[in-house]
């Protein structure tokens, strides 16, 4: 290749790749721009280092295209860039690909097989695609030092770590604090949001969650009526006000949170409606106030509009009576008890 921009009839991107890599292995380019730049000021670069336990993705390859943007501007700008590659392995899935592999678990470790046996296992495991990673960066052009790379299980690593750690303890910015982290019982270890989101982690469960009732204090404002069963409703509702007090309905997945709720929510534009029917559990008579279009979720469309005078304690299928409707912002201020 001339040292002047060749000039080409056809655009092949291709070829065009395959005649620069050759050049810049040729040339030892990455090399060379250290070299030259011997005595000059240092731009640090260690790349944050992949797993070297899992395949390399187009995802690599867009975060590895922007690392290499900022180091080549600062080769330009007259700094000695050393780019020094690195492999992260540690990490809750490469212990599980293992103990897999090896069928055991961690009740097994140094009983059935030793500590050193299963950490041996464990670094053979985790550098098991090195080479594949290593083509990928030949092939996307990208110049890093992976001759020398840092390697996390390295002992001059890991006591690194523990140096740094000692200096922020002596300036005092290491503080014991409290938080909340997922755990898992299996591997007797915290889980981080990666783990978390590792293929097969989260599955879709069908579970119990909890429908609150929380008492309206006060007066409410006049509901909209709803048409043929408004004339019943009223009936019912004036023998000695059975259907009196009026619940909000608040469906929660967290229900431990409930001791700590302050307030409930209403969308201005949503459409609630006020229903009378009976509690499935105590069979009291209840007034409740929910949302619309959830009515279907809760009650059994066969029985709205059923006479509440037919309701038995025990019954599973219960009446109820739609006796009113609110747009949310009407309910905005009202007061509930908790």
């Amino acid at each position: 290749m001339s040292k002047k921009f060749p000039e080409y009839k056809q655009l092949d991107l291709s070829r065009i790749n395959r005649e620069v890599m050759d050049y810049w292995v040729k040339t030892e380019a990455f090399h060379r721009s250290i070299e030259i730049r011997e005595g000059y000021p240092d731009f640090v670069f260690y790349e944050g280092p992949p797993s070297a336990n899992g395949i390399p993705g187009i995802h690599h390859v867009l975060a590895r295209t922007i690392k290499d943007i900022f180091c080549r501007y600062k080769t330009q700008k007259g700094y000695r860039v050393q780019r020094k590659a690195g492999w992260d392995t540690h990490g809750l899935p490469v212990e599980l690909g293992v103990e897999k592999m090896l069928g055991i678990t961690k009740e097994d470790i140094g009983k059935t097989i030793s500590v050193a046996d299963y950490n041996r296992a464990c670094r053979k495991e985790v550098m098991k695609y090195t080479d594949m990673w290593e083509d990928l960066t030949h092939i996307m052009g990208y110049w890093v030092d992976m001759d020398h790379p840092y390697i996390t299980y390295d002992n001059r690593y890991i006591e690194t770590l523990w140096w740094i750690l000692k200096q922020l303890f002596n300036k005092g910015l290491l503080y014991k604090g409290y938080t909340i982290q997922p755990f898992s019982p299996a591997a007797g270890t915290g889980l981080s949001s990666h783990e978390l989101n590792q293929p097969g982690c989260y599955k879709d469960v069908k579970d119990t969650t909890a429908t609150a009732l929380f008492e309206v204090v006060g007066e409410l404002p006049t509901a909209k009526e709803t048409g043929d069963q408004r004339l019943e409703t009223r009936e019912i509702s004036s023998v000695s006000g059975l259907w009196s007090p009026v619940f909000f309905m608040a469906w929660t997945t967290t229900p431990w949170t409930l001791p700590s709720n302050t307030a409930l929510c209403v969308g201005p534009e949503i459409r609630y409606v006020k229903v009378q029917t009976f509690n499935p559990y105590l069979g009291d008579p209840i007034t409740v106030i929910l949302a619309k279009d959830l009515v279907h979720s809760y009650f059994d469309p066969g029985m709205e509009g059923i006479p509440l005078s037919t309701y038995r304690k025990g019954d599973k299928l219960i009446p109820y009576i739609i006796d009113g409707e609110y747009q949310g912002k009407e309910l905005a201020g009202i007061r509930s008890s908790s």
